[in-house]
Order: structure tokens, then sequence, then C-alpha cells
């Protein structure tokens, strides 16, 4: 398994109304954020992309924009244009 596939898993566990950053999903894998990127750009569509936001919860803006659109479809807490951390950061458990 390399980390691409550890990523793709770990993004298809976010679940709807919820997000992780480049960095959260990065730290459940043992890649850096930057990598986590590479890793994003090589998934399909049928990887809930969107769920995967910056740090400071700017959404993505590949895939024509379309992630705050797909953030709000899921109810995903936000503030103003940013995702709200606070609420929507989702924690894997152990």
């Amino acid at each position: 398994m390399t980390f691409v596939d550890d990523v793709r898993e770990a993004v298809r566990a976010i679940p709807a109304g919820s997000v992780a950053s480049y960095g959260d999903v990065g730290r459940r894998v043992g890649v850096g954020p930057r990598q986590v990127g590479r890793a994003m750009s090589l998934l399909d569509e049928t990887v809930p992309w969107w769920r995967v936001v910056y740090a400071d919860g700017t959404p993505p803006s590949c895939h024509g924009g379309r992630a705050p659109g797909l953030l709000d479809a899921q109810a995903t807490p936000m503030r103003g244009a940013r995702v709200d951390m606070a609420r929507a950061r989702h924690r894997w458990t152990p």
C-alpha cells in the first residue's frame, strides 16, 4: 500500500459535514501536507476531495472551485467563506 492509498482511505473516512486539513491527513498517514496535496491530485472523483481544506479553513480551489458548494450541500459549519475548523474538524479514532 502506498501513501497515496493511505491518503485515499483517510479522506474517505471523513464524514459528510466534517473536514480535515492537509496537515491533519498528513499526520494521520505519516507524510507532510504537501505530499497529501500531491496525493490528492492523483485521486479520482470517488474520493470526497472537498473535505480536505487548508489549515485556516479555506476550501481548495481545484475542480473548478466547486468545493464551497459541496461543503454547503453537506451542511459543513462555515464562518464566512471558510470552514469553521473548531466545529467541523474530523478526528480519527486511534
